[in-house]
């Protein structure tokens, strides 16, 4: 058995291959590849007249192009050199995919939430993102000067602190760790921070199937329907709508026989195709209404197409668990998001549907809910960083060596430093790459539908 002392000697020799001081030198590759082709690419499997939707998001700020660029960040990142130390990455982890949702006893944990892209890759992918995601956010909310390097480097420190705490910690301790509002509360000292997010906290608990109800609904014919509303939210075709019942059907043998029998007490009432996100639009979605005891008692379902990981064409498996899931796109996400969270949701599963597509499913509305990063200040923004970074650690010390990566970080900044640098750099070239994407547009390179 390695000790933790070995274990940590590990990580410091992982400064080898890469040093700490090394990852804030990043410079685009000189083969670097066309990042609209690679968007265009990436939409080649996609229902093909919902793209100008995704390029018409993405162009609004930089901000909305990194999100949805995460095919873009992977090649840049699988361009440099790694530390080869392994965790389940989140794979798109910018700061809008960390939020709040309910856990199985009903209580409001903050937590990472997309998982559209996890897959296993060396640790500072995940940082490098979420600080590139805060220098971009912090220059999209006009703070200039030092600023967005400082919310970059708030959110590496955090996990840097956060990841030195819990490489001291069993396992147990480290995988029972949980971020839990109520005690994110009282470390906000300022109260007009405290009273922003208790509403924030307020409207997500408002946020279920009931609620949803009343907003996707109407009654037609003495039945509930879901509203038509294209092109976001589009009704299926009778044959359609049976391929998904079937869809549905295959995904509860992937439950536990506990939540098979609860799901087992509601019935399909509805369906329809529905637009989400930014980087997702163009996936096949659907939202599927069900009915419990009556129609006051619902169930809303979110079947999301999973196809390849962003990052696989870049990262070898490394694990017996990605080699089985990375068969099955929908089993790749429920695995990732299942090893990476502290709760998950109970409804969550996979399913294979027509053409040999895969779906993963979970609750469409169980209490989520995400910060308003454009009302951030500059402190509320490196505040949220250092929340987004701690939280992020701990979901890499669930799957990975947290004692190497321990001992690569080492008790100083240098890492952290580092990475902030990182992120300002490509902060940099996110705008550029925005304007690239804004005249592709303009000069009708790709079609894109603004304010939808």
């Amino acid at each position: 058995m390695t000790t933790p002392a070995e274990r940590r000697r590990r990580g410091r020799a992982a400064r080898e291959r890469i040093s700490r001081s090394e990852h804030g030198r990043w410079i685009p590759a000189a083969d670097r590849p066309d990042p609209v082709d690679v968007l265009v690419r990436q939409g080649e499997d996609r229902v093909a007249r919902l793209l100008p939707i995704r390029y018409g998001r993405m162009a609004d700020t930089p901000f909305t192009y990194l999100r949805g660029a995460a095919a873009v960040m992977a090649a840049d990142l699988a361009a440099v050199a790694g530390t080869g130390l392994i965790v389940q990455l989140c794979g798109d982890a910018h700061l809008l995919n960390f939020g709040v949702f309910a856990s199985p006893e009903r209580r409001l944990l903050f937590d990472l939430n997309d998982f559209d892209e996890t897959y296993p890759g060396p640790f500072e992918w995940d940082v490098k993102r979420l600080a590139a995601s805060l220098a971009v956010a912090a220059r999209d909310n006009g703070q200039d000067g030092e600023r967005p390097r400082r919310a970059a480097l708030a959110a590496a420190q955090g996990y840097a602190e956060a990841m030195r705490h819990l490489a001291g910690r069993g396992e147990l301790d480290v995988w029972y760790t949980h971020i839990d509002t109520d005690d994110l509360l009282t470390v906000l000292r300022k109260p007009k921070q405290r009273k922003q997010v208790e509403a924030g906290l307020a409207h997500a608990r408002r946020r279920t199937s009931l609620q949803a109800l009343g907003k996707l609904t109407e009654e037609r014919d003495g039945h509930r329907r879901i509203i038509s509303s294209p092109p976001l939210i589009e009704p299926l075709r009778k044959t359609d709508l049976r391929a998904v019942g079937k869809v549905f059907s295959d995904y509860r043998a992937t439950l536990a026989e506990d939540r098979r029998v609860l799901l087992d007490r509601y019935h399909f009432v509805d369906a329809a195709m529905k637009v989400v996100g930014v980087g997702s639009v163009g996936t096949r979605c659907y939202i599927v209404l069900l009915e419990g005891r009556d129609i006051r008692d619902p169930l809303f379902l979110q079947l999301k197409e999973a196809g390849r990981s962003v990052l696989e064409d870049h990262l070898p498996p490394t694990r017996v668990d990605a080699e089985v899931a990375a068969h099955h796109g929908g089993r790749r996400v429920v695995t990732g998001q299942h090893l990476m969270q502290a709760g998950s949701d109970i409804f969550l599963g996979w399913t294979t549907g027509p053409e040999g597509r895969h779906f993963y499913a979970r609750q469409l509305r169980d209490m989520k809910g995400s910060a308003d990063v454009a009302a951030m200040s500059p402190a509320a923004l490196r505040t949220y960083g250092d929340l987004c970074g701690r939280t992020l650690a701990r979901a890499h010390a669930r799957t990975g060596d947290r004692l190497a990566i321990a001992g690569y970080l080492g008790s100083a900044d240098v890492f952290a430093e580092a990475v902030a640098d990182f992120a300002v750099r490509y902060a940099d070239r996110t705008v550029a790459d925005h304007k690239l994407l804004l005249e592709a547009i303009a000069t009708g390179r790709i079609t894109a539908t603004l304010g939808v």
